[in-house]
């Protein structure tokens, strides 16, 4: 399987270490990135894959697949620039935030076997997440091969709706950045009732890593699971206490939903260009 990458940032390099871990040769991908620091970067990670400077004739004829991998500002320029260029492409895959793919066709001069995914920064370790939505005209090989890649990295899920993607990158595509969030308070509190900064560290990390672990391998929703390690009166029940009385988890609801509705303005404003 032949694939060109638009774009040769982390989550492109993420997806091709993923696919050669899962037995993919280095000179499957082709890799279009126009700074010469992170060509030399890519040439050094990933031996035998071929780099180009600009979208071309040669970076794209005989691709299985392209992966449009740039920020979402970037992405009118590099699809305009593809357009002349994939039209025996079976599916083109973009992985970028807001960008719908009505536009994105628009901008390929009407080119519409497209998938439209966002995965999340777990890919970087093969334990991402990917929600992915395709038009009609991807068909069945479209969405098999798109599968095949995001698969390189972790978990697919289909989506129905394409606005739907936009509640995907605030669940999971900023999910990490939630996680992250309580662990740097766990830590810090941890710290503030003194431990030091490794030991307040392998104490947050291990508690997280074990719970995640303890909820995947049960049956039992997170609330049951919770009250099971709240018992009346002690420790715990203080502390949930406390956070509910802030209104803790309310607020980050609303907060995953902003995320969302970031994700829909952007796709509002990256779709008004031309």
């Amino acid at each position: 399987m032949n694939i060109t990458f638009i774009g040769g940032g982390n989550m492109a390099t993420a997806i091709i270490g993923g696919l050669i871990a899962g037995g993919a040769n280095a000179r499957e991908f082709r890799v279009v990135e126009p700074q010469r620091p992170q060509q030399d970067k890519l040439a050094g990670l990933i031996p035998g894959i071929g780099i180009f400077g600009e979208a071309s004739a040669g970076a794209v004829d005989g691709a299985d697949i392209v992966v449009l991998a740039v920020k979402p500002q970037q992405m009118r320029e590099a699809a305009k620039a593809l357009a002349g260029h994939v039209a025996d492409v079976p599916v083109v895959i973009s992985i970028a935030a807001g960008v719908r793919l009505a536009n994105l066709s628009r901008w390929m001069g009407g080119y519409a076997r497209l998938v439209r995914a966002m995965p999340n920064t777990p890919a970087l370790i093969r334990e991402g997440i990917s929600g992915a939505f395709a038009l009609p005209e991807a068909g069945a090989r479209g969405r098999k091969l798109a599968e095949r890649v995001l698969e390189g990295v972790g978990k697919v899920l289909w989506l129905v709706r394409e606005d739907l993607l936009d509640a995907v990158t605030g669940v999971s595509g900023s999910g990490p950045a939630y996680v992250f969030y309580f662990l740097e308070g766990l830590e810090l509190a941890a710290q503030d009732l003194g431990f030091t900064k490794s030991e307040a560290r392998t104490l947050a990390y291990s508690t997280f890593a074990g719970t995640i672990k303890l909820a995947s391998g049960s049956e039992l929703e997170p609330a049951i699971l919770r009250a099971q390690v709240t018992s009346k009166g002690g420790t715990t029940e203080r502390a949930i206490g406390l956070l509910e009385a802030d209104a803790v988890k309310s607020r980050f609801v609303a907060a995953v939903k902003a995320a969302a509705a970031r994700a829909r303005e952007l796709g509002d404003a990256l779709g008004a260009e031309d």
